[in-house]
This record gives C-alpha cells, structure tokens and sequence, in this order.
C-alpha cells in the first residue's frame, strides 16, 4: 500500500464534516492521507455553520460533486472517496466520473434507478420534503427528528449529544432531486452503474437505518448487476443512520480498512 494513498470522506445530509475526524485519525495511523472538506457554503465549524445556514441554501447535487471534483483535481492521485448518505450518492457520482482510485458508500443517499420508497424513508426526509418551498432553503433538523432519522438504533441520550455536536443545517434540493430521480430524464441523482473499467465500489447498508433503509442501500447495489467491475456489499444489520460517527464507529471503519488491503490498497 502506498503511504500517500488520499482518502476523500464526504458528509450526507445534516452532519458537518469535523465527524469524520476519528476515522481521519485512524486512516492517517494505516498510512493513507485523509480530508474530509465539507459541502459547498459549510463554515469550519459546526457553530459557524449553524448561524450562516442560508449559504447551504439551494446547493444540489451538481454544484456539491463539482466542489469535490475540484478537491480531487488538486491531488497528486486519484483519491479513495468514502462517502456517507448523500455523501455516498456524490461518491458513486465521482466513481462514475473517473476520479476515484475505489469508492465506499456507507448508507448512500437514493440514487436514480433505486425503487425502493419505505415508509420510515418518507417519514426521515418530510422535515424537508412537506414544502416545496424547502427545494431552496437550508432546513435543520430538530432533536426528535434526529432522533428518528439517525440515532433511533443508539440511546436517546448518545442521540441528544450526537445531534448537538454535529448536526447542521442541510440544503433542502438534494432530497427534492432524490425523490423525483426516477420521474426525470435528466437527473442530476443519475450515475453510471453499467461501467465496466472503473475501479471497486463497496455499499454499506444499516438494518436499522430510517434515513436510508436498508432495501434502498441493497436497491443501489443491484443497480451494479450489469457491471464487471468489483461491486460489494456489506450489511452491519443493528446499525442505524449514525453509524459512521456513533459509538460503533470503529467497527464500520475496520472493515472498510479490511476492504480497501483486499483490493491492493
């Protein structure tokens, strides 16, 4: 494995990109070279983010894989991109494109193709999609709602804290792109899953998981059937959202580590 090897972590929905930080320790203690900038209009901080909400408003998918275009352009090498929610529907979009070297979808975000629409789906992204009028403003979630979406498979009170030291406002466009994905010709949720040079891809699904269920996770999966290249899936079934950044954390990451040295990276 080379040691300057980067590895790109790209945040979903509502979570400031500083949560990736004890996977960045540890991806930087196996040798790799981890950044984790956030999506166009985030602040440094959660803080900061949070009391200038309106410079996420109305930023979609195009305009947030094009800023990770732009990071990956000023690598030396195309990057590992690990991404998380909507974060892995922009991974899959940069795989698409050419500019990974392998690519993790840790609970991705609905991609066009993906036919799956559970109930607890519908229920974590209302916060959003119950007015048309969100399409171009940045939403938070409140406490409850977090609490559904994303820390429903961990204490309420690990819940609480979790949502009070990572969670940010979102653009509402992301989630109205998503849904109509299946409805539009020209989708910008529309990725490429029929190629067959471009490198690895692993999709994680939660079992738990409201934000993204798992037979949406699997959905993208199946998606890669007409593909030669290397498709894997993994299932954690007693995860929820959170799982990238809750206590069970390290239990994801080690096996994405594992994942990456049986590709040769």
């Amino acid at each position: 494995m080379s040691t300057s090897m980067p590895v790109l972590f790209i945040h979903g929905l509502w979570i400031h990109s500083n949560a990736w930080q004890n996977w960045m320790d540890l991806y930087r203690q196996a040798g790799y070279q981890p950044i984790a900038p956030g999506w166009p209009g985030d602040a440094d901080t959660v803080a900061d983010t949070r009391q200038n909400a309106a410079a996420l408003a109305n930023r979609g998918f195009d305009e947030i894989t094009a800023k990770y275009v732009e990071v990956i352009e000023g690598l030396d090498t195309k990057p590992i991109v690990i991404g998380h929610s909507f974060g892995g529907s922009v991974a899959q979009m940069l795989l698409a494109g050419g500019h990974t070297s392998a690519t993790i979808a840790i609970d991705p975000g609905q991609i066009k193709g993906v036919r799956p629409v559970p109930i607890a789906q519908i229920r974590s992204g209302l916060p959003v999609l119950s007015s048309p009028g969100n399409r171009k403003k940045a939403v938070a979630l409140n406490r409850k709602q977090f609490r559904y979406g994303f820390g429903n498979a961990i204490p309420a009170s690990e819940s609480d804290d979790l949502f009070e030291r990572w969670a940010i406002p979102g653009p509402g466009r992301p989630l109205f792109e998503a849904s109509t994905a299946n409805f539009s010709k020209a989708s910008p949720a529309a990725v490429d899953t029929k190629l067959n040079d471009r490198p690895p891809l692993l999709i994680i699904g939660g079992g738990e998981d409201h934000t993204v269920p798992e037979k949406v996770a699997r959905a993208a999966y199946k998606l890669y059937a007409g593909s030669n290249a290397t498709t894997d899936y993994q299932l954690f079934a007693d995860r929820g959202h959170s799982l990238v950044f809750d206590h069970g954390w390290r239990e994801i990451a080690d096996y994405t580590l594992a994942w990456l040295k049986r590709q040769g990276l």
